[in-house]
């Protein structure tokens, strides 16, 4: 390696004096800069059938000992790549092409693999986005944690398990000694995010690189990571890399945000000036995508249109030309310079002056008014699945997966269920179209029993009950075409002609914003925005008059989940169909429910209208959930007047009275004691609490029946 001299700006000396520039060749000395990270025209490519895509493009990046910098864009943009080049991770396809990687001093980019082995893990450690693929799940949790130690520092069994304890009470792990023997399938979702972390801090990392840490957690769940992250770079004077597509997140966690499109970064700068006077039109338009809980008018969410570009071609110009409203001639033929003073910098010939201004649109679709009918009841829902044992099998526990729930959705209104993972949500939209047994309660349909205990509801009956499935992906038959996905339910109902049936396809396939030229495509060859349409046409195939979507956006982007969001929409006044939109992202439920149903463990603890439930909650759970939605505000203060911290119990043996007390602050003796009756807190709102938010009017109806 060269020689390293101390600069005060960011930029590569070379011999003799100048700053080196784009495109110059390598035959400089570097220079260390008083940055920990310094990322240098860093370009990174993958082979990919014979042809070269290069992935990330000339990409430069600076991280202060103890700074938190957000990495933000799209899926597909170069996050998560930079990330892993850093780590130089790459699959074996993908190489660095180009630029330096220099942290504390050392250009890992041209480390041999050996040599990169010394530091990753212990100058730089990655917490990875899927804690369950990333941990071993044959090994014990005190073992992996302790493995980075042994084999950085040489330390023994012992010592390397003293410190494994160690670190799993820096994360907040719950019973930490008890962890260290066991397995990683015996822990929940948070409890492993946690030991990731865990494994990351074990040898006092200077740099930890998190890509979407958050992105499958709970609000709650997420909330203590992201508390737990904060305290330990603080504590220990870590700087970090915080990859996520959320940009609450990237808010209130964040000193410095870099946007990425296309592999280039588009946009830097402070959190704050970032937020409230970007530049750039692609960090507006991300902006401008996410839903918000301070949406009051629930106006349409604005999507970008388009997708980003085949990074594997040539591109000329700049590379969000085709997508931005605000492009001329000179966009598509020059590519943008890097401009921008005061540590703001973009790449933009017609820059934004900020936000976007907030507009209410008409629907591109005309609005069909329905009436306010009832059409779906639920009564006293209970699941329970039997937990078995023996030889023969015999039934010694259940699993207490819905108990005793109880709601009404009128026709052409959405119905919101959220909660934390193993609420029972999923299973609550299961049992409404037939997909799960009940063990007791009873579904009617347009004043119809459909779903009991011992009642086989008739094949008929389910046309006008779909479900949309979480994962548009692993729903999708991998060797069915389009048109044989969506054509497969008329064919089994018998609805029309082969004629009358492709004629079907191509109908749904535009409803939902596709060319009917693709139904002879398999699911492998759409991105996951366009399979998530694919499963709405599926589901809009045999003119349903109820939807329960599962987790519909979850794994989208912001701007494709707006698509989605907007769609669904539309085609609800369209067809004057309802919803039962079953999520944890609450911004999103709130967007699109008219009705919203707070489940925990189990129970339905919070019923009514969305103004009355999430402006202004009567149960502590609604309120510690509200609480912790990360806010994409940098100057919104934390409200976080309720923590729900701990983890969800064991829904084998639930907690005596009200569930929640064992993690409500304000839980007293009467609370193991007794279960809270209904109580009504306005015309359409009720709650089951014994020291509620707010001040009930009378016993409701609800707990009556």
């Amino acid at each position: 390696m060269g020689r390293y001299r101390p600069v005060n700006h960011g930029g590569w000396r070379r011999k003799g004096g100048s700053t080196r520039g784009r495109g110059e060749s390598k035959d400089y000395d570097f220079l260390l800069m008083t940055s920990l990270l310094s990322v240098n025209n860093l370009s990174v490519q993958f082979s990919v059938q014979k042809k070269f895509a290069t992935a990330v493009n000339d990409f430069s990046l600076n991280i202060e000992p103890g700074e938190c910098v957000g990495l933000v864009g799209e899926s597909g943009c170069g996050k998560t790549t930079t990330g892993l080049a850093i780590m130089r991770l790459l699959p074996n396809n993908g190489k660095i092409s180009a630029g330096n990687v220099v942290l504390n001093g050392v250009d890992l980019a041209s480390l041999s693999e050996n040599e990169m082995r010394r530091h990753r893990g212990k100058s730089v450690a990655l917490i990875p986005q899927d804690p369950m693929s990333s941990l071993n799940p044959t090994m014990k949790i005190g073992r992996q944690i302790g493995e980075g130690l042994r084999i950085h520092n040489g330390v023994s069994e012992a010592e390397a398990r003293k410190r494994a304890l160690e670190v799993l009470e820096m994360v907040e792990m719950p019973r930490p000694a008890e962890r260290l023997d066991q397995y990683p399938f015996e822990l929940s979702g948070g409890l492993r995010q946690r030991v990731i972390i865990a494994m990351g801090l074990t040898c006092s990392p200077s740099l930890l690189i998190a890509d979407e840490p958050t992105t499958a957690l709970d609000v709650t769940i997420q909330a203590q990571i992201l508390d737990i992250l904060d305290h330990l770079r603080t504590e220990l004077k870590m700087a970090m890399l915080l990859i996520t597509h959320d940009m609450g997140v990237i808010a209130g966690r964040t000193d410095r945000v870099v946007v990425m499109y296309a592999g280039r970064k588009a946009e830097e700068s402070p959190t704050r000036e970032l937020f409230t006077e970007m530049h750039h039109p692609y960090t507006q338009a991300l902006l401008a995508s996410m839903p918000s809980m301070e949406n009051t008018g629930k106006h349409e969410l604005n999507s970008i249109a388009g997708m980003p570009p085949d990074l594997s071609k040539e591109i000329v110009g700049c590379r969000f030309a085709p997508r931005c409203s605000f492009a001329t001639d000179t966009c598509h033929q020059q590519d943008p310079p890097l401009e921008g003073s005061g540590g703001h910098q973009f790449a933009c010939y017609h820059p934004v002056a900020g936000p976007q201004p907030v507009t209410v649109r008409p629907s591109t679709v005309a609005s069909t008014p329905t009436p306010k009918k009832e059409l779906l009841r639920a009564q006293g829902l209970v699941k329970e699945f039997p937990i078995k044992s023996g030889v023969i099998r015999h039934k010694v526990g259940a699993v207490h997966a819905v108990s005793d729930a109880s709601f009404v959705l009128n026709q052409g209104e959405t119905l919101g269920l959220v909660g934390e993972s193993g609420c029972g949500k999923t299973t609550i939209g299961r049992m409404l179209v037939g997909l799960e047994t009940l063990t007791a309660g009873e579904v009617y349909f347009d004043g119809n029993l459909v779903s009991a205990k011992g009642h086989k509801p008739t094949r008929e009956s389910r046309r006008d009950r779909q479900m949309m499935f979480q994962d548009p992906y692993a729903s999708l038959d991998p060797r069915m075409k389009v048109e044989q996905i969506l054509g497969e339910p008329l064919a089994i109902q018998h609805v029309g002609s082969r004629g009358e049936q492709a004629t079907r396809v191509g109908e749904l396939l535009s409803s939902v914003g596709l060319d009917p030229k693709v139904a002879d495509r398999y699911p492998h060859e759409f991105s996951g925005g366009q399979r998530q349409r694919i499963g709405l046409a599926r589901a809009l195939a045999l003119n349903p008059r109820l939807i329960v979507a599962d987790e519909p956006v979850s794994a989208l982007d912001v701007s494709v989940q707006a698509q989605i969001l907007n769609l669904m929409k539309d085609l609800q006044r369209q067809y004057g169909m309802s919803y039962v939109m079953v999520s944890h992202d609450l911004a999103v439920v709130y967007y699109m429910a008219d009705t919203i149903a707070v489940m925990y463990l189990g129970k339905i603890v919070e019923l009514g209208d969305a103004e009355s439930v999430f402006r202004s909650p009567a149960h502590p759970y609604t309120q510690g959930l509200l609480d912790a939605v990360p806010v994409p505000d940098p100057s919104a203060s934390s409200r976080r007047g309720v923590r729900v911290s701990g983890e969800l119990p064991s829904a084998i043996n639930p907690p005596s009275g009200c569930r929640f007390r064992t993690r409500c602050p304000h839980a007293q003796e009467i609370c193991a004691q007794e279960e809270p009756a209904f109580r009504s807190f306005g015309e359409r709102q009720e709650a089951a609490c014994h020291f509620p938010m707010k001040t009930p009017v009378s016993l409701s109806v609800h707990a009556s029946s």
